[in-house]
């Protein structure tokens, strides 16, 4: 008897423990969608969020109150990833705006020695800004200078990506924890997604 239990752990046991583990990882492999509502800015400009992983944020009229959370940004995501195809940043900034942001885009290349090509701009006019952020439907808002601490991943099918259990999808630029803890893991996993799916895609070329 003792000797079918201890052949039963012995078979048994790792194939448990296996079909845990991948049960785990097909309920991780994807960053979950949170709204099919967003706007592409490809609406109102020559850039465009389809066919991109977009990091997606509103720096306001006010960009300099906003260089800590955007040198936050490059060096915790925009220095890791933007080697990766596909991958950019976007800010939708107002009319007005477009050389404050062309000074912070410097600063952030001379201070990081990275090259910042990868930081898009998109500038509207208010109600269009207001727009765009309205149709993420979070439960964040804009503040008077139409900029939010705030930064949003949006897939290449146009849609906002986020976890389940934040209930403000975004990630806060200010917090160096929040946009390590989980931008930087949520970032990994959106990425392995369209590899794995590209890889799937190749392999059945060839079938």
């Amino acid at each position: 008897m003792k000797k079918y239990i201890v052949l039963s752990v012995l078979f048994v046991l790792p194939l448990v423990v296996y079909l845990f583990f991948a049960s785990g990882v097909n309920h991780f492999a994807k960053l979950p969608i949170v709204t099919n509502t967003v706007v592409d800015v490809a609406e109102y400009s020559d850039e465009q969020f389809k066919d991109k992983i977009t990091i997606l944020g509103f720096l306001g009229t006010d960009v300099s109150q906003k260089k800590g959370n955007a040198l936050n940004l490059n060096q915790k995501i925009y220095k890791r990833f933007h080697g990766f195809d596909d991958f950019q940043f976007m800010m939708v900034q107002p009319y007005g705006t477009e050389e404050e942001c062309q000074q912070l885009v410097d600063e952030l290349s001379r201070i990081t020695q990275v090259d910042t090509t990868g930081w898009k701009f998109v500038f509207l006019d208010p109600v269009q800004v207001q727009l765009v952020f309205d149709r993420l439907n979070t439960p964040l808002s804009l503040d008077e200078t139409l900029g939010s601490p705030y930064v949003f991943i949006i897939d290449k099918g146009v849609a906002l990506r986020g976890r389940d259990d934040n209930d403000n999808v975004g990630y806060d630029a200010r917090s160096v924890a929040d946009i390590h803890n989980n931008m930087v893991d949520d970032v990994k996993v959106i990425l392995a997604e369209y590899r794995l799916a590209l890889k799937k895609y190749n392999a059945d070329r060839k079938i």
